[in-house]
Order: C-alpha cells, then structure tokens, then sequence
C-alpha cells in the first residue's frame, strides 16, 4: 500500500504537535512546582547562537501550518509570534493543531508534483511538493520540535522519549 501526501504530513504534524503541548504542559507545571520564572525556561537555549525555547515552538508550528496549507494549494494562516508564557505557547500550538485538522486527504493528497516556492538563504527555491514535504519541513519540523524537547531536558523539565514520540498506534 503507498503512502499519501496527506498521511505523510498532517498527521505526523498533528502528532507531534499533542507530544509537544504535553511536553509543554510538564515544562509549565516544572517551573511551578520549582518555583522557575516561566521566562527563564522559554528563554533557554541550548547554546548561545541557538534559537531559544519560545522560537523553536513558534517555528516547527509554522512549519507544520505552512506546509499543510501549501500542499493544500492555500494560503498559510498568519500567525504572529508574540507569545510570551506557556499558556500562549500551548494556545498556539492549539491553534495549529485546529487548523491542521480542517484539511481533508483530498486537499493534499496528489500534491507529489505541486510546485512549491519558499526562499532559502534570501533566495527563492523551487521544489517539488514531494521533495518539499520530504527534504525541507519534515526534517525542519522535527528539528525545532526535538530542539525545544531538548532545550528543557536539559533545563530539568522531567520528560523522555515517550513523550516525544508519544502512544504508538
């Protein structure tokens, strides 16, 4: 049996997402009952020039909408990255989520050879539906989400890889 755009994408994104807010979830509840200053976990990083907690949530959400919606052929939902607490992080995340499931398998499904155009180091790339799913934000998308898993890890945060990879179907 092959595999579809549609199962290739939304729900792994979909996943990942409900593994991340109760990461999420566990990280808030952490802060509390240590008694951490909820910015001193979203601003954390794992080195210097790396992005910090808030960012990479924002950005593997942005990942998983934007691409959904481009293999969908339609325009990514805008989203501002303003969150500045867990609760707005775990909304957001909410949010994707919501909108990840108004998309059907016959918006995307057949989306192999959609040209898809994103700028790369300030200049635009042209890819393939398949090859964008596949080559750009499936691995960009898992590396935020890892990111951000690891960031509180590393912070304490009491998690593991079952909750990032979650109950398995």
């Amino acid at each position: 049996m092959a595999i579809s755009m549609y199962q290739a994408s939304v729900p792994m994104f979909v996943k990942t997402l409900t593994n991340l807010n109760g990461i999420l979830e566990k990280a808030r509840a952490h802060g509390e009952t240590r008694k951490i200053d909820p910015p001193a976990l979203l601003t954390a990083r794992l080195f210097p020039d790396m992005l910090n907690l808030t960012r990479q949530v924002q950005i593997a959400t942005d990942f998983a909408r934007g691409t959904s919606a481009r293999l969908a052929g339609i325009e990514p939902p805008a989203v501002e990255d303003t969150e500045a607490s867990f609760e707005e992080l775990i909304a957001r995340v909410e949010r994707t989520i919501a909108f990840l499931r108004t998309l059907t398998p016959a918006q995307i499904d057949g989306s192999e050879a959609r040209e898809v155009v994103r700028p790369i180091g300030g200049e635009p790339h042209r890819f393939t539906g398949i090859n964008y799913l596949l080559q750009f934000s499936l691995p960009n998308f898992y590396f935020h989400a890892t990111t951000a898993y690891a960031i509180l890890r590393h912070n304490g945060v009491e998690v593991g890889k079952a909750d990032f990879i979650g109950k398995l179907d």
